[in-house]
């Protein structure tokens, strides 16, 4: 079993920034990827940002040249520094450790980010 603790979340003007945490517990030698994920209001969760334990990295398309991942695998924790927000990132993000074993991963509770106009 993987725990999941996000922080960072919060109100921020447009063109703000945010930087979100995500720190596993438990089982982590069996994380390989870890990301973060949104979800908007009638909208399904879409995949912001993830990066593997050798670092290689993918960005939702949307979010490249803004957002930032990054991980610290002494610490089990990954983060997400969020540059020039817009009010379309407003959403709950979040945190996602997929493991080397099929089909097993696990979720944070999320936390919501709002960006005002």
């Amino acid at each position: 079993q993987v725990q999941l603790v996000e922080s960072g979340g919060g109100l921020v003007q447009a063109g703000g920034s945010l930087r979100l945490s995500c720190a596993a517990s438990g089982s982590t030698f069996s994380i390989n990827y870890m990301g973060w994920y949104r979800q908007a209001p009638g909208n399904q969760r879409e995949l912001v940002a993830l990066i593997g334990r050798g670092a290689n990295i993918n960005y939702a398309d949307s979010v490249k040249g803004r957002f930032t991942i990054s991980r610290d695998n002494a610490k089990n924790t990954v983060y997400l520094q969020m540059n020039s927000l817009k009010p379309e990132d407003t959403a709950v993000y979040y945190c996602k450790a997929e493991t080397y074993y099929s089909n097993t991963y696990y979720w944070g509770q999320g936390t919501q980010v709002t960006v005002s106009s």
